[in-house]
């Protein structure tokens, strides 16, 4: 059945022509490729120079309409941080006990956040948290004092993106369920971000290329020139 899904949206869409982020958007929401809620993802190919550190990018923005789901946040804090933690709606909030979960192969959480003071013992795992691009890091706002403003700002639809190797960002914007509208306005605030993530050495076109998906279902070529990016 999603195969068939996945083939009528496919049929819809022109492979040459670049879409308007508003058509785009709505052969996403209005064509289902898969029997749940699927997430709507983007991906931003950057004109940058892959090679240079100085042009690698990064940053976070939060959602105004968040993403569709809860996510499950994981402290690592002690004493009045922990409690801190607790009370601001952290999901898991612990220490070496987390530590030792998640060396067995445990990942049941979509962020984890840090107390600067525990960067020590969770360095410990960076080789698990790492690739999953789950390792706190200060830069990305998921190592810092102030653990109950951090954690509200995740549940509320906080979304970090890093440029890979291949100079492309990936990323999601919330949920078909949540419709055309606050998934353009999501779309719009995190594409703002990126462009203001750009550093003052790269030249050229910044962004090349954007492409809109659903979890499930065949990618859309969206149009950088168009005015309802405002760019």
């Amino acid at each position: 059945m999603q195969a068939k899904k996945y083939k009528i949206l496919q049929e819809k869409i022109q492979m040459d022509k670049l879409y308007p982020l508003t058509e785009a958007l709505r052969l996403v929401v209005e064509n289902p490729s898969a029997n749940f809620d699927e997430s709507v993802d983007v991906a931003v190919n950057l004109g940058i120079d892959k090679g240079t550190k100085d042009q690698q990018i990064r940053g976070f923005t939060v959602l105004p309409h968040g993403l569709g789901r809860q996510r499950k946040v994981l402290v690592f804090a002690k004493a009045q941080d922990e409690e801190m933690a607790k009370q601001a709606g952290a999901d898991f909030v612990g220490a070496e006990d987390l530590l030792e979960k998640i060396k067995t192969g445990w990942l049941g959480f979509d962020v984890a956040l840090a107390a600067p003071d525990m960067m020590p013992l969770v360095s410990k795992i960076a080789k698990i948290l790492g690739p999953k691009g789950l390792m706190p890091n200060p830069k990305m706002g998921t190592v810092t004092k102030k653990l109950d403003v951090a954690v509200k700002t995740e549940k509320k639809g906080k979304v970090s993106f890093r440029s890979d190797k291949n100079g492309i960002i990936h990323a999601s914007v919330g949920r078909r369920s949540q419709g055309l509208e606050c998934l353009k306005n999501n779309f719009l605030t995190f594409l703002r971000a990126v462009v203001k993530a750009k550093t003052s050495s790269g030249k050229g076109v910044y962004l090349k290329k954007l492409v809109l998906s659903s979890t499930m279902g065949p990618s859309i070529v969206t149009d950088t020139n168009d005015k309802a990016l405002g760019l």
